[in-house]
């Protein structure tokens, strides 16, 4: 096992890799994998788990339905990801069901805007503490987006890294 994370980015719904969080990472982190996950959940989960396969430590960034998909992942392969940072994560919908009676030990932070109109923080909230029990949860002043407070937080000690 090497002990430098790879570190992964996984954008939203309906978002992409060039979108405002993909091409920071991509500017800050050259070495961070961020990569398009077109289609419906499954798919997309196809592609993560061909492009992680043999690789870790992982760090998991994922934002909103990526943060579901990082999520789904991090239960399926525990032993593998090291970090998941969660940016508004849709942890409320169907496809973490599976995982629901689980509980996941890897430290996980989230970012939750307390504005945020798409995932419900106070759906959210409650699935989080249960599922995952190393977990800071950041309530910030901000939107779905977090375009106000993303650019803000430490991301050299959240992605483990002295860039």
């Amino acid at each position: 096992m090497a002990n430098d994370p790879v570190r992964v980015f996984i954008h939203g719904l309906e978002s992409s890799s060039r979108g405002s969080k993909g091409s920071f990472f991509r500017a800050r982190y050259p070495g961070m994998i961020v990569e398009d996950f077109p289609g419906p959940f499954e798919q997309r989960m196809d592609k993560l788990e061909r492009l992680l396969e043999g690789r870790h430590p992982l760090v998991l960034v994922g934002s909103s339905y990526g943060g579901l998909m990082a999520a789904v992942y991090a239960c399926r392969h525990e032993d593998r990801v090291a970090r998941l940072v969660l940016l508004a994560p849709a942890l409320h919908l169907d496809p973490l069901e599976p995982c629901r009676d689980r509980t996941l030990g890897m430290p996980v932070t989230i970012f939750h805007g307390r504005s945020d109109d798409v995932v419900p923080l106070d759906a959210i909230r409650p699935i989080a503490r249960r599922l995952f029990t190393d977990l800071q949860l950041h309530v910030v002043d901000d939107d779905h987006r977090l375009s106000a407070t993303f650019t803000t937080y430490d991301w050299d000690t959240l992605l483990g890294t002295s860039h």
